[in-house]
């Protein structure tokens, strides 16, 4: 069996772990439950913020405080305000995120931006996409908050993601450079342990992807869990591992 030896908290993913489209998944409630909040929501969801996040989680039956979510796209924008304050930021996103990007200081525009800020936008268009690529083109730092193509959608449907518009961003601008906030890099990673206040060894981190949650717990060192077939890891205090040991990637 498998030992969660030393886990003291989890990083834990949403679409595909926790909920899948606009459902629960079952058993999710449950381990988030004897986690004792434990736990920091961490997703490549580059629409919401954890507040609206928060609210549309609860009316599916979870429970979980904006202040335990980390999110790619509002991360993505604090990391921006912080590093370039009242930058001038064309953004391809959801309507919450642009109030949050001028909640942050930065200044949205249409014409000249600092930087191209680029989210899961349902209202992408040609026109959005011919504004975004030439500005780039002329010059304008590339953002981008999730490089998922898809995430899993309800009977076995996928629902396009903000790597699929990157990817057709980068098809009229050619090969620059751009940055990824999202899983696998960093900086969410980061963030959820800052709220957790835990070392690196003592968390766990529970997904469903291994190229990005996988792949970044890997690159930080922590341990992973992928969850197959709907069995949650038992970690509470004096729970029995349900788990086979090929379940549980140690990192290298």
């Amino acid at each position: 069996m498998g030992s969660f030896h030393g886990i003291q908290g989890c990083l834990v993913d949403l679409d595909g772990t926790l909920v899948r489209g606009r459902q629960m998944l079952p058993g999710a409630n449950a381990f988030l439950e004897s986690l004792d909040g434990r736990f920091v929501i961490v997703s490549n969801d580059a629409e919401h913020t954890p507040l609206e996040l928060s609210r549309a989680l609860k009316r599916l039956g979870l429970t979980i405080a904006p202040r335990r979510i980390v999110l790619a796209g509002s991360t993505a924008l604090d990391e921006i305000a912080r590093r370039q304050p009242r930058a001038r930021i064309s953004m391809m996103a959801s309507k919450s995120l642009m109030i949050h990007a001028r909640d942050r200081g930065l200044v949205p525009v249409q014409e000249r931006p600092d930087i191209v800020f680029l989210g899961r936008d349902r209202h992408f268009s040609y026109e959005r996409l011919m504004l975004a690529a030439n500005a780039v083109r002329g010059g304008a730092e590339l953002v981008a908050a999730n490089p998922d193509l898809v995430h899993p959608g309800p009977d076995g449907a996928v629902v396009p993601e903000t790597g699929a518009l990157l990817a057709a961003l980068l098809a009229c601008t050619g090969p620059v450079p751009y940055r990824i906030i999202g899983k696998p890099e960093p900086a969410l990673f980061e963030a959820g342990l800052a709220l957790l206040g835990l070392s690196r060894n003592a968390v766990l981190m529970v997904g469903d992807n291994p190229a990005t949650d996988g792949e970044g717990a890997r690159r930080l060192g922590l341990r992973y869990f992928e969850l197959r077939d709907g069995v949650f890891p038992a970690i509470a205090a004096n729970a029995p591992c349900r788990v086979s040991a090929d379940m549980l990637a140690f990192p290298a």
